[in-house]
């Protein structure tokens, strides 16, 4: 392993006079199989380790949604056709001569987050699922199998990014759709449907925040109960994006409205992926529940990789976690990293770890270089506490 520990030079993003942050909501189509395809390979990995011991080779990462067709109304409307879900992937279906069914479980896995997260979604009505996966080639599931050994095989050779802390940007784009999508929220105003999508812009002292917020009709009476949900939304916005900023923030909801032609953000189920939109793993947020253009990035999708040697979604979280152990050091502002894995190599061997320190002006990396390099081998050591950390769903990805 190089282990390449270096001070930027540039400014952190909340030095800048631009950053841009956006989050991708709960009931975004993208994040709708994001959320699936993990779900299914937690459910998978569970299923493995109960019936066999161990958790066999999987990447559950090839979901599609293809939105359906919908007219929605206040006061109600109608699916007029269904949204289909094609889940697909590579899973060990058979094992020591036993059959595991593998479309039986992701159907299901899938039909219940669906009931769970999206209520106004009539599953027997308003969905089809399709199952297709199939195994994955011998010589990645010899690979897998190498797990065995005292640290398991990367699969790939590929890489993850991450960074820490959050800009106070950041922190307001999460705290705003979640805020939004939260049970206070819903009670408060049942017309806010969970396709929630919030772009933050902050250039120099002004903060913008547009938000995309899918209406259902079912609980508006007519224009003005619309205009008046939108309101709500706004006050809601405001208050959250409120606690990181001590200037005022501007709100925007539903820009493309226009209200007199009748053409508002108005849906049946509380998502587009009922008429407007489509979705697919891996095309939204990052493991940090963002998209963040101007942080290091991998466009490795994390949803549905196994959770054993998989390193678009084991490296992009390793990461996260080296540059968080790294900023909370006295001195330094801020980290990123960047992990690159060669295939074959052992999980925690990576080729090349890149960690880069914002430092403050007294300070030089290589007084902190010793402290870096163990707080580097610390956390490439807990792979196997990250695995049980992903089977239990405590550590979010999308």
């Amino acid at each position: 392993m190089e282990c390449i520990i270096r001070t930027l030079q540039a400014p952190p993003p909340q030095d800048q006079s631009i950053e841009v942050v956006e989050r991708k909501g709960i009931g975004h189509p993208d994040t709708i199989c994001d959320a699936i395809a993990e779900r299914i390979c937690v459910r998978l990995s569970r299923y493995y380790l109960q019936r066999f011991g161990a958790i066999l080779h999987h990447n559950v990462d090839k979901i599609l949604l293809c939105g359906g067709s919908a007219h929605p109304a206040f006061g109600g409307g109608e699916v007029q056709e269904p949204l289909e879900f094609y889940l697909s992937g590579r899973a060990t279906g058979q094992y020591r001569g036993e059959k595991i069914p593998v479309g039986d479980l992701a159907v299901e896995t899938c039909r219940t987050w669906l009931q769970q997260h999206l209520p106004e979604l009539d599953i027997e009505r308003h969905v089809r699922i399709v199952p297709r996966f199939r195994a994955g080639s011998s010589d990645l599931t010899g690979l897998f199998q190498r797990a065995g050994r005292p640290s398991p095989a990367c699969n790939d050779t590929s890489c993850g990014a991450g960074f820490a802390p959050f800009t106070p940007l950041e922190r307001a784009v999460l705290a705003i759709e979640r805020t939004l999508n939260s049970p206070a929220a819903k009670e408060r105003c049942p017309a806010i449907g969970q396709d929630i999508k919030v772009m933050g812009v902050r250039h120099g002292l002004q903060v913008q925040f547009t938000i995309g917020c899918a209406m259902i009709g079912r609980h508006l009476g007519g224009m003005q109960e619309y205009l008046n949900a939108k309101e709500e939304v706004s006050q809601i916005a405001s208050a959250a994006a409120g606690r990181f900023f001590d200037l005022p923030v501007e709100v925007i909801v539903n820009a493309a409205d226009d209200p007199d032609a009748g053409q508002i953000y108005l849906t049946v189920t509380g998502t587009s992926a009922e008429s407007g939109d489509d979705g697919e793993v891996g095309r939204g947020n990052r493991v940090s529940g963002l998209i963040t253009p101007y942080r290091p990035m991998a466009l490795e999708a994390a949803a549905g990789k196994n959770p054993v040697s998989h390193v678009g979604k084991l490296y992009s979280l390793a990461a996260t976690a080296i540059a968080t152990r790294a900023q909370e050091l006295a001195n330094v502002r801020s980290a990123t990293c960047v992990l690159v894995s060669q295939i074959g190599r052992p999980l925690d061997d990576p080729l090349i770890v890149d960690l880069g320190v914002y430092l403050d002006s007294a300070t030089r990396s290589v007084e902190l270089t010793p402290v870096l390099e163990t707080a580097v081998q610390s956390e490439l050591s807990k792979f196997p506490q990250l695995q049980a950390a992903l089977l239990a769903e405590s550590v979010p990805i999308y």
